[in-house]
């Protein structure tokens, strides 16, 4: 039974509003009961003269209070039901219901899950089994068939993944399992993109005669993902696409993001009516490009909107080097035209202003290039030399051409990879024996491996390289005749290459060929490190570990358990190579989702002779109205009780049934306005300040001291935020703000714990103040010491940093007990976390508490037995640097090293003094349970 959005589970209930009328008879006839009064002779002489008055019905307004609370009643014990839903057609032997969870089902995940969750409720109504299976898991996730109950478990923890979907694959499954319960009901809940084998994927799993058909894709296709991009000579490009069915005019915006996650850059993307693909290009600096780590798009929850990138997406400095003046005349005859030509469109060239190399290296070192060509440079200046030879050891990259100048200039075992004869080989000349020599297959262990031999190219003349018992593996590319024509060797960090040819056209033809400038290419790739990530310990494609991915929702994350080492070159995404950033910290590989020639098309909806349904995604909006009508109801009895006791004069003699105890109902109104009414007689009576000390004592708070400089106070409160916010999602400690106190002046013992950075740029504290702190370390409190300084040798060094000296001072007032380094079987090592160590922003100084002078470890216990709570703990590891959080919760400082679990343990060694502070020994005791029921023979 359904009246506009309402509906009613038991509509024949609502015929019990035929007997609203006859309540209102009754209760019109039935007056309330009349005001008793203790006989007052007085009283009634009083108002002798007043008539009698007894009322013969209700009152309007309580007869109408009571016939609505009879009404909600009524409508409550109907079931209804505001904005009801549709019942599906799930009908059928069974339910199989298919759903895709790749990477673009992750904006509107919860609708999906909502939708399924309506549908797996409609076949538990008709006790169907249901078969659930998603389309990006691993094919021997298990697909049931399930109850209600366990495909409700299912789904919920079913995620989105950042991978296409494998419908062929999952389908096949789906349809084997229907085998077994012919006639089911099918529902595909698809993203709305085409998939390869969609065709026979559906054919698979809707050939069998289902029952029904449910269809549910997006009401329409509004991703975005970016499918390249490049640093280019002006600017870093980006390359995006969207559905063919967003046809209008569109505008988006892409941020760049360095390694930490900041914005750096922005860029517009622009998409005419009706195009699919747009472009947009940010222009910053050389530099600043270099820094980009991702890009991503605004606004879209995708892991097709973000892209990684690696070191072959970062634009290099390449310097350019000769001794021979340019001809204007005749370009081509440059050195350095077709070097020119082969590098600028994926590097910036700069060139020094002077032909003197003594000036030139310098001013060509003072650009911080990352590889430099010269072009038959012969002897180099020493002081120049120096330099350059530097600049190799510390990882630069040399590119060197053979000419006339260097094939007299003598070998250079620091600057050339092999050792040269002296002269020039001729080959095929009038004089010559030989004939011009084209170029071989690349050697497997150079970085032209993968390369073509270029046919075309031959070589007349060349520089040769003495025969040694390495020349095979420095040698990059040979002739056919076996002499190399690229060398290279490693030079400390860096590499030297030699082109043992000209860089124009006069030894070779080489330099007007495409194969030059794939070859310059590659050794500036070399020149980004891409050794150490791509290649193993033997020089051969290594398989990289994955290092940080990108989740469903675009977000860098950490790899999870189910991701795989990625092997050279494989541009698969799947589940064990999900997209991402794979290598280590020496050097990364981005693996993208979507490659540069991606489109997305929409699914066509296949055709069956079953019929069809289809389904929006959408929340069930549906709400049941029994528990609010029943607790209006309610609300109206107890006005309804009230109104009789006042009409009763029950109020009028409350203050008299509370003197004599004999009214309960008095006394409960009486407990409830103790509980609301304020005691303004003690709010009167509080003093200044108390307000202060009733919210410090209502809830645990961490303390910090205030030291006068802004840097270290905000570094204290943000570290011990980030603490309390550790406590609380990991203990049942709920802490409150932290508090900043004055030690001079605030009351101390609100704290269980204060933490003092200690500054030695700050006021030495008064006497009068050392005594308060050493009244509060008396009375049961712990005071934290931080010089945040990393002492190494201990308080009771000979040598000692400001900060520990300003902290030795401040010791010498209090009345400090004998300390000792946490041993391994103290209490603090086990309150909570099993620690070791206690590190914070660094790790390398102890953990200084009391020394358990008294402390006895009988029977090689886990910790050893002792009373009370040190009242002083001493570091030199700014616990505070490693706690701290900003208002989004991301870490402030850095850790050193910077090992992100470092600042795991750092908040880990927070948590087990917390307590270890507030419960003390009773840790002690819990530690040792076990030994204690095995003595007891349990």
């Amino acid at each position: 039974m359904s009246w506009l959005p309402l509906t009613f589970g038991f509509p024949a209930i609502l015929w019990g509003l035929l007997a609203l009328p006859v309540i209102w008879w009754l209760l019109r006839l039935t007056p309330p009961k009349p005001q008793t009064e203790v006989f007052p002779p007085l009283r009634i002489l009083a108002r002798v003269l007043r008539k009698e008055e007894t009322p013969h019905q209700s009152p309007w307004w309580l007869t109408l209070l009571r016939l609505l609370m009879a009404a909600l009643i009524v409508l409550a014990l109907a079931d209804p039901i505001w904005n009801p839903r549709e019942r599906l057609p799930t009908g059928g032997t069974a339910l199989a219901l298919v759903v895709d969870n790749g990477w673009a089902s992750a904006p509107g995940w919860d609708q999906r899950v909502a939708t399924a969750a309506r549908l797996i409720s409609d076949a538990n109504a008709t006790g169907s089994p249901v078969v659930l299976a998603f389309t990006a898991e691993r094919p021997n996730a298990e697909i049931g068939p399930f109850d209600a109950a366990a495909a409700m478990e299912v789904l919920n923890v079913a995620q989105p993944r950042p991978v296409p979907v494998d419908r062929q694959a999952v389908y096949a499954r789906v349809a084997a399992a229907l085998e077994q319960l012919p006639g089911a009901s099918v529902a595909v809940l698809a993203d709305g993109l085409a998939a390869p084998g969609d065709e026979a994927a559906f054919a698979q799993l809707l050939g069998r005669d289902p029952a029904n058909v449910l269809w549910a894709v997006p009401d329409r296709l509004d991703m975005v993902g970016l499918t390249a991009t490049e640093n280019a000579a002006a600017g870093f490009t980006l390359s995006a696409i969207r559905a063919p069915s967003d046809i209008a005019p569109r505008q988006v915006t892409a941020g760049a993001f360095d390694d930490r996650g900041r914005r750096i850059a922005d860029a517009l993307i622009s998409f005419g009516a009706g195009q699919t693909s747009g472009t947009g290009e940010m222009t910053v600096p050389f530099e600043l490009r270099n820094d980009f780590a991702s890009v991503a798009i605004d606004g879209e929850r995708q892991a097709a909107s973000v892209r990684v990138l690696d070191e072959s997406s970062r634009r290099r400095r390449v310097g350019l080097l000769s001794q021979a003046e340019a001809d204007q005349a005749q370009p081509l005859l440059s050195p350095l035209y077709y070097i020119t030509r082969a590098l600028q469109p994926f590097a910036d060239l700069v060139e020094p202003t002077s032909q003197d190399l003594a000036e030139a290296i310098p001013q060509i070192l003072e650009q911080n290039p990352a590889m430099i060509v010269m072009a038959d440079v012969g002897t180099i200046p020493d002081a120049a030399r120096e330099q350059l030879v530097k600049w190799v050891q510390d990882g630069g990259t040399l590119v060197r051409f053979a000419g006339s100048r260097l094939a007299a200039a003598g070998n250079d075992e620091e600057l050339l990879p092999v050792r040269l004869r002296l002269g020039e080989r001729s080959l095929g000349g009038a004089l010559s024996w030989t004939e011009p020599q084209p170029v071989s297959d690349f050697p497997a262990n150079g970085p032209f491996a993968d390369l073509a031999p270029p046919a075309e190219v031959t070589v007349t003349r060349q520089v040769l390289a003495e025969p040694t018992s390495d020349i095979v593996e420095r040698t990059w590319a040979n002739l056919a005749d076996g002499t190399p024509l690229v060398t290279g060797a490693t030079r400390g960090q860096g590499t030297v290459v030699l082109f043992h040819v000209t860089p124009e056209a006069t030894w070779s033809n080489l330099p007007i060929s495409g194969s030059f400038v794939e070859m310059l290419r590659r050794i500036v790739q070399l020149s980004r490190n891409q050794g150490a990530a791509t290649t193993g310990a033997d020089g051969q494609p290594a398989s990289l570990p994955p290092y940080r991915m990108i989740a469903a929702d675009g977000q860098l994350v950490p790899p999870s358990p189910d991701a795989r080492p990625l092997a050279a070159g494989s541009t698969v995404v799947n589940l064990e190579n999900p997209p991402g950033l794979y290598g280590t910290e020496e050097g990364v590989v981005a693996h993208n989702l979507l490659p540069a020639d991606a489109a997305f098309a929409p699914l066509v909806r296949p055709t069956v002779t079953a019929p069809v349904t289809e389904v929006r995604y959408a929340f069930d909006e549906s709400r049941d109205l029994k528990g609010p009508l029943v607790a209006a109801a309610l609300a109206l009895m107890v006005l309804d009780t009230l109104a009789v006791f006042w009409m009763g004069g029950l109020f009028s003699r409350r203050s008299r049934m509370l003197r004599r105890g004999s009214g309960a109902a008095a006394a409960l109104f009486l407990a409830a306005g103790l509980v609301l009414v304020p005691d303004i007689s003690r709010a009167q009576d509080m003093k200044p300040g108390d307000d202060t000390a009733m919210a410090a004592i209502s809830t645990t708070r961490l303390a910090y001291v205030i030291t006068g400089d802004s840097s270290i106070d905000a570094i204290s409160r943000a570290g011990l935020t980030g603490l309390s916010r550790f406590l609380i999602e990991k203990t049942a400690l709920e802490p409150g703000d932290p508090a900043g106190v004055d030690i001079a002046t605030d009351e101390l013992a609100f704290y269980p714990l204060i933490y003092w950075p200690v500054d030695a740029n700050s006021a030495m504290p008064s006497q009068e103040a050392i005594a308060r702190i050493d009244a509060y370390m008396q009375a049961g409190g712990t005071v934290l010491f931080d010089t945040r300084d990393q002492y190494a040798t201990g308080i009771d060094a000979g040598s000692a940093s400001p900060a520990t000296q300003r902290l030795r001072d401040i010791l010498s007032n209090l009345n400090v007990p004998p300390l000792e380094p946490v041993p391994e079987d103290h209490v603090l090592t086990k309150s909570f976390f099993i620690l070791p160590e206690f590190p914070g922003r660094f790790n390398g100084s102890p953990l200084w508490v009391e020394a358990s002078l008294e402390a006895q470890n009988l029977d090689n216990r886990p910790v050893r037995t002792g009373d009370g709570v040190t009242p002083i703990m001493i570091t030199a590891n700014d616990f505070a640097g490693a706690w701290a959080v900003d208002a989004q919760g991301n870490p402030m400082l850095p850790t050193v090293p910077a090992d992100p679990m470092q600042r795991v343990y750092a908040l880990r060694s927070g948590v087990n003094i917390m307590m270890y502070m507030l419960t003390g020994n009773y840790k002690s005791d819990q530690v040792h349970v076990p030994v204690l029921l095995e003595r007891l023979g349990q």
